[in-house]
């Protein structure tokens, strides 16, 4: 009972926060040059006023901006988040469609980079100073310096060009058929291993570096000591003590990544032409498709907030001190 009291009252307090970030996201694309039935009337190479007047009075655009929002801001609340007139479909149709691929590579790649991160991270506390502990440290750097967009490209030109591994881009190969549902898998996992790998590199780095930075805090606290001094095996106190309270801010960062479902896939989804929610926004950026925009940052929003929630819930689950107040 006191859960469901703790998470009315955040979902209670998300409403007018989300309700400000559709108001500033509405301000912000307004106040980017041109609109929709500019780009379209562009394209055709003859874009007469009156063309151009046609197509904002067919989309709605030639209202006043207070009126345009007030119709968004109306249909938001009844969960319509509006009319994509770019693909000439409803913009939630347009996220569900896009978001099981965006998932499966977020999810494939927060896997990785949590399975590696953790244990590499673990590994370098527990020799402070050795030389796993200095490569990890190596390997960090250099993944911090190298913008994930490169990495894309040069694992392209190596894997895809040269070494005819895996495939360029996409999530399946283009007019393939697929005998079956694990042929199709197949097809799906080959065209994942770059686009998913490419992204946990950066994850793997990050998880690492801080798994070791809270390793090394906890590892010489009372608890910890009283473990050893006990003769618990070394291991137990490792993953059983010192990890359980080291791995509450890889708990963090983890919500953090999951809830920028769209920052953490553009660049990857762009590089490799993955159809998820990162290259529709990038697409829709250059149309001006504004609907379709206003809806992938409300969808993002809200799912930042809703990983926040979870993060304090799986917080108080690893550590009983902790208590939920609204």
């Amino acid at each position: 009972m006191r859960v469901g009291l703790y998470i009315l009252k955040r979902l209670a307090q998300a409403v007018p926060v989300v309700l400000a970030i559709v108001a500033v996201n509405f301000i912000l694309l307004k106040l980017i040059p041109g609109d929709l039935a500019d780009v379209i009337a562009g394209e055709g190479g003859s874009a007469t006023p009156e063309y151009v007047a046609m197509l904002k009075q067919q989309f709605g655009l030639d209202q006043p901006d207070y009126v345009q929002f007030y119709r968004y801001l109306v249909s938001m609340l009844s969960l319509n988040l509006g009319y994509s007139f770019r693909y000439n479909m409803s913009v939630l149709t347009l996220i569900w469609d896009r978001l099981p691929a965006t998932l499966l590579l977020l999810l494939t790649s927060i896997g990785i980079a949590l399975a590696l991160g953790v244990v590499a991270g673990v590994t370098a506390s527990r020799k402070r100073g050795g030389i796993v502990d200095q490569g990890v440290t190596l390997f960090s750097s250099l993944i911090f310096a190298m913008p994930t967009f490169w990495v894309g490209l040069l694992a392209i030109v190596l894997f895809s060009v040269h070494l005819r591994w895996l495939p360029v881009g996409g999530m399946t190969t283009t007019g393939a058929i697929h005998p079956g549902p694990f042929a199709l898998l197949g097809d799906i996992a080959r065209h994942l291993v770059l686009p998913a790998t490419t992204l946990a590199l950066s994850y793997v780095a990050l998880y690492a570096r801080m798994t070791r930075s809270a390793m090394l805090e906890v590892q010489d606290l009372d608890y910890v000591r009283t473990a050893r001094a006990k003769g618990v095996p070394q291991r137990l106190v490792v993953f059983r003590h010192a990890l359980r309270n080291a791995i509450l801010p890889i708990v963090t960062l983890t919500g953090l990544q999951l809830g920028s479902i769209l920052g953490g896939s553009i660049v990857i989804e762009t590089v490799y032409s993955w159809p998820g929610l990162g290259r529709l926004a990038f697409e829709a950026v250059g149309a001006r498709d504004v609907n379709l925009l206003l809806g992938l940052f409300f969808f993002s929003s809200v799912l930042v907030i809703l990983m926040n929630l979870v993060v304090d819930l799986v917080y108080a689950a690893l550590d009983p001190r902790i208590e939920l107040e609204g």
